[in-house]
């Protein structure tokens, strides 16, 4: 059984991943509507892997004995400067939920939950990944550059990490089976 401490905080990290999700799509969106293939698609994944984060935190609070609830989402940011812009409103944003992790972490080892501190070392180990990804692809632009063909081979660069994790309905280009 959770206590309502945690429950509060898993319920909240649901939003969280949540928001996530549908920034991720809005930033798909903005890709897509300004020639960047690559990140799109990108995008469209991690839209995807957000809501999955989501799923699981659901599933987990239910199977404790909690009650997920839907959250309310923020309309997420639409409109990006340009590339440099919207990859660092995506490591920003993995900042943000690694803290919001860590938070969890935090109060679940604080009060002895040694099974939702179990549950939660698999976001500890995929934030650090999310954010190493962030890390490197803003390195990338900047070595890079956005002069000339620039975008054309950051866009490119963008689009290699598209299927480093597990296929989603958008990479598949539709539902799995039939």
């Amino acid at each position: 059984m959770l206590s309502k401490k945690i429950e509060k905080l898993l319920q909240e990290q649901i939003e969280v991943e949540s928001n996530s999700s549908y920034g991720y799509l809005a930033a798909a969106s903005w890709c897509e509507v300004n020639g960047l293939e690559g990140a799109a698609a990108f995008f469209y994944n991690q839209s995807d892997e957000e809501r999955i984060h989501m799923l699981k935190l659901f599933k987990y609070i239910n199977e404790k004995g909690g009650h997920a609830l839907v959250p309310v989402n923020k309309a997420p940011k639409a409109d990006f400067k340009n590339i440099i812009d919207l990859i660092k409103y995506f490591h920003n944003s993995e900042k943000s939920v690694s803290s919001s992790v860590n938070k969890l972490v935090y109060v679940a080892n604080h009060e002895q939950d040694y099974t939702t501190l179990n549950f939660l070392q698999w976001y500890v180990t995929e934030q650090h990944e999310e954010e190493t990804l962030a890390r490197l692809l803003l390195d990338k632009i900047k070595l890079i550059g956005m002069e000339a063909n620039g975008l054309y081979l950051i866009d490119n660069e963008i689009a290699k990490h598209v299927n480093k994790k597990k296929p989603t309905a958008i990479t598949m280009g539709g539902g799995e089976g039939g």
